[in-house]
């Protein structure tokens, strides 16, 4: 098989090669130039026709695309360590978080990054003043997420899941265009610094 990706600071490969270091699979990321806009190729499109990164192609030629479905399709095949919970209601919640990481979280900073950063300028039209008011909303979301995060080491029970490695990966990228974690979130920063003294935080 083949996983298509990128390195960082793209956030989405970054989610399936940390979780690939925590399950211990050894799967070399075959990478995708995106500045040569290689993922907008027909080639790509082939496999992914929303040219999009990661994708994950199987020794059969059946494509995956999206990093939480590529991400499920290994913890099928590799239970072990379980990173999507495992009771129903461990279950439950990792998939309640993960929606609200991309959705609370995610959608405030890729706003910006679309309509505010200096490097998304030549790729679309921006509305400035929207994506600076994202700011405030990003603030906002980790004003929540430090809330949440009292007393606990981990978004959903006691171990690592997919919900924190989607948060890892948004934080991190937030950070990288100009949206870093507030000091005053005190639970926030030092959930994530316990996220990057992980092995997996480098993959």
């Amino acid at each position: 098989m083949i996983l298509y990706g990128a390195p960082m600071p793209a956030p989405n490969p970054f989610r399936v090669r940390m979780f690939l270091a925590e399950k211990g699979i050894d799967l070399p990321e075959t990478k995708v130039d995106m500045f040569k806009r290689e993922h907008k190729s027909p080639e790509f499109r082939a496999k992914n026709s929303m040219g999009q990164i990661p994708t994950l192609e199987l020794d059969d030629g059946t494509c995956i695309s999206e990093t939480v479905a590529i991400c499920r399709y290994f913890e099928e095949t590799n239970p072990t360590p379980p990173l999507f919970g495992t009771s129903a209601v461990e279950k439950a919640l990792v998939d309640q978080w993960v929606r609200r990481v991309e959705f609370a979280v995610m959608m405030p900073v890729g706003s910006f990054w679309r309509h505010a950063h200096p490097r998304t300028a030549a790729l679309l039209t921006q509305y400035k003043d929207f994506g600076e008011s994202n700011k405030e909303t990003y603030k906002g979301a980790q004003k929540y997420l430090n809330r949440e995060l009292e007393g606990r080491e981990f978004l959903v029970g006691d171990s690592l899941t997919m919900a924190d490695i989607c948060l890892l990966s948004t934080v991190d990228f937030a950070e990288w265009i100009g949206l870093p974690v507030e000091e005053e979130f005190t639970n926030l920063v030092a959930w994530r610094a316990r996220m990057k003294t992980r092995p997996s935080a480098s993959a």
